[in-house]
């Protein structure tokens, strides 16, 4: 029998990561400032999937990859700015001939390849999930690893109709 405390306690040594290699490329970003994440992202997300479904030049779909992931920028507290930066991989046959976004919010910018430490959780995640989960992660890498603090990922493999076994990540990027 554990009492709450020793839960916590065996719950943070279970804290499971990876490392992680993340290809570069050519990447459709979107920007999103004073809004909290969520809302954030409720603006940001359909830009993205609109550009992808052809609202481009070449009037072309380009179909998704995955992860989509967008950039958040913690305070000292660990609580988020009202900031965020989605960022798409753009389709590999695409990457040379990077059809342009109709919509000027949308960016396309080079990103090198990275190193992630990543941590993997479920259901629909919020900003709150996922500054939690970066916690967890960042208390795990303490002392150990080196990483960015001044942003990290969070990341989703699934469409929103997808009710269970969904995938979330965090990813602190290697420095």
């Amino acid at each position: 029998y554990l009492s709450r405390i020793d839960t916590s306690i065996a719950s943070k040594e279970e804290v499971t990561y990876e490392e992680r290699a993340c290809e570069g490329g050519k990447f459709a970003t979107v920007e999103v400032i004073d809004k909290p994440v969520d809302e954030a992202l409720k603006e940001a997300m359909p830009k993205v999937l609109k550009y992808v479904g052809g609202s481009n030049d070449k009037e072309v779909g380009m179909g998704m990859t995955i992860p989509i992931s967008f950039a958040v920028f913690p305070q000292e507290d660990g609580s988020l700015q009202r900031k965020v930066k989605v960022w798409f991989r753009i389709p590999s046959q695409f990457q040379a001939d990077t059809p342009i976004p109709s919509d000027n919010s949308i960016k396309l910018e080079e990103r090198g390849s990275i190193t992630v430490y990543s941590k993997q959780f479920g259901g629909y995640a919020k900003e709150a999930d996922y500054v939690y989960q970066a916690a967890q992660l960042r208390s795990v890498l303490e002392g150990t690893e080196n990483y960015q603090t001044d942003f990290y990922f969070c990341t989703g493999y699934d469409p929103p109709m997808k009710p269970y076994g969904r995938r979330n990540e965090v990813w602190l990027v290697k420095k």
